[in-house]
C-alpha cells in the first residue's frame, strides 16, 4: 500500500496517535495513521480516564479505532523505520513502501528514535515541544511519552494528540481553530451513519 500522499501522517496508534488522527480527519484533513499495534495501552486498564469508569486498554483502543475509522481516516498496520523531510513534505519509510504527508505527528510512546532521525531538538532525554506539540522541525509534532519524562498517562497522551491536530488545523485555516461540537452535530453524524 505505500506511496500514498496525504495531509497528515500519524506514526503510532495509541491514544495520542488516534486522537490526532480523529481530530485531523474529522475536520477535513486527509489522514493516514501508521501503527504496529504494539501500543502499551494493550497492557493497561483505565480507571483514571475522565468520562470512562473502567475499561480494558485493548477495548479502549478498539473503540478509539472505530471512531477514527468512522470519519474516514486510513489506518495501516506497519512499522515505520524512518521519517525524513524531503521537498517540504514528510516521508515515512516502511517495509511496504513510503507514505508522504505535509505534516507528521509522531506518537510512538517513549520511543524517540524517529524524532531523533528527523532532527528534532531534545531537552535532555525528551523531545522539546511547546503546548502546540510542534517540534523544532516545522510542521512536525511529537506527543505523549516521547515529550514527557514521567507523565505517561493515556489521557495526557490523547490531549497531546488533539493539541497537535488542532495546531495543524489552525495553520491550515489561517486562524485559531476550535473543534467544539453541539448536540445537533452528533445528530447529523450519527443520523448520516444510520445510528440513533
Amino acid at each position: 500500500m505505500g506511496n500514498a500522499d496525504t495531509d497528515v501522517l500519524v506514526v503510532g496508534g495509541g491514544p495520542a496517535g488516534l486522537s490526532a488522527a480523529l481530530f485531523a480527519q474529522k475536520n477535513g484533513l486527509e489522514t493516514i495513521c501508521l501503527d504496529t499495534d504494539e501500543t502499551w495501552i494493550h497492557k493497561a486498564h483505565l480507571f483514571n480516564y475522565l468520562g470512562i469508569g473502567s475499561v480494558d486498554g485493548s477495548a479502549f483502543v478498539e473503540t478509539a479505532r472505530s471512531q477514527v475509522d468512522s470519519f474516514g481516516a486510513e489506518r495501516v498496520e506497519t512499522e515505520v523505520t524512518d521519517v525524513n523531510e524531503t521537498a517540504g513534505d514528510f516521508v515515512a519509510e516502511t517495509a511496504g513502501g513510503s507514505y508522504t504527508g505535509r505534516y507528521v505527528v509522531l506518537a510512538t510512546g517513549a520511543s524517540r528514535d524517529l524524532a531523533e532521525s528527523l532532527g528534532c531538538a531534545f531537552d535532555g532525554d525528551v523531545v522539546d515541544v511547546g503546548v502546540t506539540m510542534e517540534t523544532s522541525v516545522e510542521d512536525a509534532y511529537a506527543t505523549g511519552a516521547m515529550v514527557r519524562a514521567e507523565e505517561w498517562q493515556a489521557i495526557i497522551a490523547a490531549g497531546d494528540g488533539a493539541a497537535a491536530a488542532l495546531n495543524v488545523l489552525s495553520k491550515e485555516k489561517g486562524e485559531h481553530f476550535h473543534d467544539f461540537d453541539v448536540p445537533a452535530d452528533a445528530d447529523a453524524v450519527f443520523g448520516a451513519m444510520g445510528e440513533e
